[in-house]
């Protein structure tokens, strides 16, 4: 009887049935769905765009003040515990879920296209310029701002799983709020699912694109709907097969492996690279992101008109608030026993800083190719997205190397995504559980794939990017539910004790 009980979760069926309908939906009439996806993008972004930075840049601010308030020493678990995981497996288990293969894809694509295309209309493109606005602003869009939405759903989270012995779902974290009626927790539940799936499903096929224009570059395989489609099956296979071992097993050492594969691409590219201008090219990025910081978080452009700002930042604000209910579950799991500080500094600074470093290298080198030696990287990342990282590759030593390293850091990027993803899933259709039943998670994991080999027969790249961002404005709403549920909670913790406040009591007894 056990066994069969997940499969009558009210979560897990109108969850899958909604994502099955669109799946179908989608196989039956792509391009229709495809305009569907692209006009429901293009209401939320252009009628609450506003909305999206506000939102954003308060969790920051909400973040670092509970980060050096008084609460920062409690621990997500009981005060004794101590972290799970060791440092650099868990920073490479963040990693891994947070960014996936979207850094690998838009580490040169995003300043290339900047560089391009500028993000203001008073600037030149392709001019010395341009290159470090678009430097600054890709720090920007991959920096704290981004990790924030994670931080805050992880932090309530593993609040609930660790520290209260709850089930860690996302409508328990809002209950101090909206109550504990079974209608409106199995709403706010199954929409987080979806956002999670569909979240997923863009992550997935960004690297599917990706791989396909490396196989491409590589070995001269056509950029086809087919070969996407192929690479898709493979990827299925493998991470159901990971998904299998459990947590501690498949994730575990993919996430080792990925974060060495990053770290040691990272470190080729930066000496073979253009080593000095990459080191002056992160320093100034650094302090053009801090000194624009507040600036990018709320620009908006409602006198000059264009969509620069509405296609870039707003964008990526409401796909990683889409994204957030799968990697805050995620980096909860994974963050048992840290402090409330060490877990906000563990997860908003380290990964952006990665990302930072890994868009100065691979960014910069682009940059200092088309500037310094004439290339047309720009041009080519201007034609086709997907080939921008493999475009510069073919200005270093080790081309094809390189290129078949990064295919497979893609593939295990995509690999770990999905695999967590299908844990994480398996756990929000089984009232929060921490082991997740086999058949629960195999069937999120095709459904996963489904709705992304659906997005890429129906218009690649745009569908993809459009679609994950349906359930963005309703969930943004359900994240400043869950600070306030959060403050209210937290503000009925007990405090703990210093050393010398302990030596003080114990003297006085």
């Amino acid at each position: 009887m056990k066994e069969k009980q997940p499969l009558k979760n009210p979560i897990f069926i109108i969850s899958a049935l909604t994502i099955s309908i669109l799946v179908i939906i989608g196989a039956i009439i792509p391009d229709k769905f495809g305009s569907v996806a692209e006009s429901l993008f293009l209401f939320t972004t252009t009628k609450f765009g506003w909305f999206y930075l506000l939102s954003v840049f308060l969790f920051v601010l909400f973040l670092v003040g509970l980060a050096i308030s008084k609460y920062g020493k409690i621990r997500l678990g009981p005060q004794d515990s101590r972290p799970e995981y060791p440092f650099f497996t868990w920073i490479g288990m963040l990693f891994s879920a947070g960014f996936g293969a979207g850094l690998v894809f838009w580490g040169v694509a995003e300043p290339m296209s900047h560089f391009f295309t500028p993000p203001f209309e008073d600037l030149n493109a392709q001019t010395e310029e341009t290159a470090r606005i678009a430097m600054g602003y890709s720090f920007f869009h991959w920096g704290i701002s981004q990790w924030s939405v994670f931080t805050i759903i992880g932090l309530l989270i593993a609040f609930l799983q660790f520290r209260k012995d709850n089930d860690g779902l996302i409508s328990t974290a809002v209950e101090p709020v909206l109550g504990s009626r079974k209608g409106t927790k199995t709403t706010i539940d199954s929409l987080a699912v979806i956002a999670t799936v569909m979240g997923i499903a863009t992550s997935l096929g960004l690297g599917i694109l990706q791989m396909n224009g490396g196989l491409k570059s590589v070995f001269n395989i056509p950029n086809s709907t087919t070969v996407q489609l192929a690479i898709t099956g493979v990827l299925v296979i493998i991470y159901l097969t990971s998904s299998s071992t459990g947590l501690n097993k498949g994730i575990k050492w993919l996430s080792n492996l990925n974060l060495g594969l990053c770290l040691g691409l990272l470190l080729f590219v930066f000496i073979a690279g253009p080593t000095v201008f990459i080191l002056n090219t992160f320093t100034l990025g650094i302090g053009d992101y801090i000194n624009n910081f507040v600036k990018y978080s709320f620009r908006l452009t409602p006198y000059q008109g264009g969509t620069w700002v509405r296609d870039w930042t707003i964008f990526y604000w409401a796909w990683v608030i889409a994204w957030s209910p799968f990697v805050g579950a995620f980096v909860a799991r994974v963050s048992r026993g840290r402090t409330i500080r060490e877990f906000i500094f563990g997860v908003m600074v380290v990964p952006p800083l990665i990302a930072c470093l890994w868009i100065a290298a691979f960014g910069g080198t682009a940059l200092h190719l088309d500037l310094m030696e004439g290339t047309k990287i720009a041009e080519a990342v201007d034609q086709d997205v997907t080939v921008a990282l493999f475009e510069t590759y073919q200005h270093l030593p080790f081309t094809n190397i390189l290129s078949i390293l990064s295919i497979l850091l893609i593939f295990t990027f995509l690999v770990t995504s999905a695999d967590s993803a299908t844990y994480i899933l398996g756990s929000m259709t089984t009232n929060g559980s921490l082991k997740p039943p086999l058949l629960v998670k195999i069937v999120w994991g095709l459904l996963m794939a489904a709705i992304s080999a659906v997005l890429l027969v129906a218009g690649g790249l745009n569908a993809l990017q459009t679609a994950s961002l349906i359930s963005a404005l309703p969930f943004t709403v359900i994240i400043f539910i869950f600070v306030y549920a959060f403050l209210k909670m937290i503000r009925k913790e007990t405090l703990p004790q210093n050393k010398k406040s302990q030596q003080d009591q114990t003297k006085s007894m």
